[in-house]
């Protein structure tokens, strides 16, 4: 039986998150997006760890930056979509949706999840209950459409949550405290959104991260992800609307809150 991935978090720059795969049985080690190589490489020293390969999600910035400095140092390979390839650094692996692949005897399922751009991918790894999702679902919230359309960031949503709900969720962004600020304008009668509130604003003053969280959590709390539920939609004076259109109306109102 294969053990699962070590997976370490590890925070970088003022609050995105990149996350450290580590396979004992190997001693071989992937990084999930590289926003701060001297965090990264830091991460990396303290556990004796070189890096192997590095998983882009998305172009933007803050998740790539660290890809040159990080491959020139480890000798690292580098994975993104094809979709995407072209703003991208240099991919060795260019991988698409519903694609899979080896990553040290474990597999990875390549997911298209754009949305907040177009031609991001999340990485779920079933045998280590992983799924890593940058800023397409994250911690009570979702990523800004950028690029994408509502449509499209309610259907990688929704693909998201058909995946066990024991899966843990990495997600891109210290965005939590935030989010649940406005998750209870949403959804204002949610019990464990409330119980929730309070454990994120006690990690907080602790200086502890939120990130990663469960797809249970999210599907219990997340009003993103809750925009299909009648109790959702009678909050919002929308009992009759399409659950689209229901995520579309959550979604601006974050834009302004």
């Amino acid at each position: 039986m294969t053990m699962p991935l070590e997976i370490v978090t590890v925070p970088c720059l003022s609050d995105n998150y990149a996350f450290l795969l580590h396979d004992a049985a190997s001693g071989r080690t992937a990084l999930v997006d590289a926003p701060d190589p001297a965090a990264i490489t830091a991460a990396l020293k303290k556990r004796g760890w070189g890096l192997d390969e590095i998983l882009l999600t998305h172009h933007h910035w803050d998740h790539i930056d660290g890809t040159k400095e990080l491959c020139s140092t480890f000798g690292a390979s580098v994975t993104g979509a094809a979709a995407d390839a072209h703003r991208l650094p240099d991919l060795d692996r260019a991988v698409q949706d519903g694609e899979s692949f080896d990553l040290f005897g474990h597999e990875v399922q390549v997911l298209d999840v754009s949305g907040h751009t177009v031609g991001h991918i999340a990485f779920y790894i079933p045998d280590s209950n992983a799924v890593f999702t940058a800023d397409s679902l994250m911690a009570l919230g979702c990523g800004r459409l950028f690029e994408g359309t509502p449509e499209q960031m309610w259907n990688s949503l929704s693909r998201l949550a058909a995946l066990p709900p024991e899966t843990v969720v990495y997600s891109g962004h210290e965005y939590t405290q935030a989010n649940a600020a406005f998750a209870i304008t949403i959804d204002p009668g949610n019990d464990a959104l409330k119980t929730r509130i309070a454990q994120i604003d006690t990690a907080r003053a602790a200086g502890e991260p939120t990130v990663p969280s469960t797809l249970q959590l999210e599907l219990d709390t997340n009003p993103f992800l809750r925009a299909h539920l009648s109790s959702v939609k009678e909050s919002m004076a929308m009992q009759n609307a399409e659950d689209v259109d229901v995520f579309t109306e959550i979604r601006r109102r974050k834009d302004n809150f």
